[in-house]
């Protein structure tokens, strides 16, 4: 499912979403002018190996949530962070937005890298804000559950579907969990459980940065 937007309005510029993305896709920019093998060598330079968890190699925790492998890759992410992360920036504030982010990018790079160990994975690189961002996901859930989603569904590209924030994103874990459950890490690929401690990692930090009451908030009405 891709998400195409809310209805859920923001009372001030999202500025650190919109400078997050900035960052990844300049990054992504200068990816594509390297050539292959020096992209392969930046990727690992850059990306965080499960050894460097063991390491407490501080630069790659954090650079490997700007780096991307390919257009879809960054595509995805960069739109589920624009949709979400508006939101949970206004709502937090942006200091608070930036631990929530990196908190839960940290969360999901320390569980992803603790199950490639004990698969032996040691030599796949993980790349992408994904983590993060499933941490942004889980605090638009809990903050949004019942904002409206404007969706397409593939195949079924030429139709749109409003779905409540709290299927929508539910959905989303679930398929994340059931993956993880069945592909194994060595295979590269997605990295499933930097998604899932990134969401889990969100879901119990927005508790402690939202000084308010958490409301659920219910827009009866969809205006696009």
């Amino acid at each position: 499912m891709l998400p195409i937007k809310d209805n859920i309005p923001t009372n001030s510029f999202p500025y650190l979403t919109v400078l997050l993305i900035s960052i990844n896709v300049g990054v992504f920019i200068y990816e594509l002018t390297l050539p292959p093998q020096q992209l392969e060598i930046f990727v690992h330079q850059y990306g965080l190996l499960p050894m460097d968890i063991v390491e407490l190699n501080v630069l790659n925790l954090f650079t490997h949530m700007f780096i991307h492998g390919s257009i879809a890759h960054i595509f995805g992410n960069m739109l589920f962070l624009w949709i979400f992360g508006n939101n949970v920036e206004d709502a937090l504030g942006r200091f608070k937005f930036l631990v929530l982010y990196f908190g839960s990018g940290l969360v999901a790079a320390f569980l992803q890298s603790a199950v490639a160990i004990l698969e032996g994975s040691l030599n796949i690189p993980m790349v992408g804000a994904s983590g993060a961002i499933s941490g942004v996901l889980a605090a638009y859930m809990k903050l949004y559950p019942y904002a409206k989603i404007l969706t397409v569904i593939p195949p079924f590209i030429f139709f749109f579907f409003v779905l409540p924030a709290w299927f929508f994103i539910g959905y989303w874990f679930v398929i994340q969990i059931l993956y993880a459950m069945f592909i194994p890490t060595n295979l590269g690929g997605v990295a499933w459980y930097a998604h899932i401690g990134g969401f889990i990692a969100g879901w119990i930090l927005v508790d402690k940065l939202y000084t308010k009451n958490l409301k659920l908030i219910h827009y009866s009405a969809i205006r696009y």
